[in-house]
């Protein structure tokens, strides 16, 4: 019998994989079989690459590629450089993101766009270019997360980011249909790696005597949501949101 979740063949990029989540996904993909393709964005000190590098040591054969998503010319040569090098690509996993909370009226216009800019255009650059490049019966998961659900207290820009990828996912699974590729989101809760484990302990607790299940989620549970959408298990799913919470939301 056929392992659903064996990915021997295919090639998988996650953006953002130098670390948090990112990281634990293309590491996962890689263990399966997968030809992986690290992408982390170079910073002066050089620790995302650093960083990249050592999630690369324990994957076969990894490309790594250093792309910031909301340049368009550095993700189209990413995607050419994924196409040269591995002849296409199967799974592409939008993961890069980042977080400025502040209230509504402390927040600059500066703080609103940056989030915008990275979470919304970044997933919009990559999963445009990578049309070109991604092959019939493809994958495309999107990063959503509750936030963009429901709207949470000082996140204004971030939440917005959040709902405008779920709609962003919906149109982009209409019109890669054609090509067979299906694209959905995963709307994570607060999970225990990356924004959520930077929480002070008591809001930590606050939002937990919220959540029906009682507890932070694990990255491996988002995990196993991004690789079940990659599967053939996931064939007949599309433009579809995958709530990852605990029961935090419902709707």
């Amino acid at each position: 019998m056929n392992d659903p979740l064996n990915f021997n063949g295919k090639v998988v990029l996650v953006t953002g994989s130098s670390r948090g989540l990112g990281a634990a996904m293309i590491q996962a993909f890689g263990a399966r079989g997968a030809r992986c393709v690290v992408n982390y964005i170079g910073d002066p000190e050089g620790r995302n690459k650093s960083d990249a590098e050592t999630v690369a040591a324990g994957l076969t054969n990894p490309l790594v590629l250093d792309c910031d998503v909301t340049r368009p010319e550095q993700v189209e040569a990413m995607m050419q450089q994924i196409a040269d090098s591995l002849g296409g690509l199967d799974i592409l996993v939008n993961n890069s993101g980042i977080i400025r909370d502040r209230t509504i009226k402390k927040l600059t216009l500066e703080e609103f766009e940056s989030v915008l800019r990275v979470n919304l255009t970044g997933t919009f650059n990559v999963t445009q270019k990578a049309a070109a490049v991604l092959r019939t019966g493809g994958r495309v998961i999107n990063l959503s997360s509750v936030s963009g659900q429901m709207g949470l207290f000082g996140q204004a820009n971030y939440s917005s980011s959040k709902a405008a990828i779920i709609a962003l996912t919906k149109v982009s699974a209409r019109e890669l249909a054609r090509q067979q590729i299906t694209v959905n989101a995963i709307a994570p809760g607060f999970i225990d790696i990356g924004m959520s484990k930077g929480m002070p302990d008591e809001v930590t607790e606050t939002f937990k005597k919220q959540i029906p299940l009682g507890r932070l989620g694990e990255a491996r549970e988002i995990v196993d949501a991004a690789l079940f959408l990659a599967s053939p298990m996931a064939s007949y799913i599309t433009g579809h949101v995958l709530n990852v919470n605990g029961g935090y939301y419902m709707g």
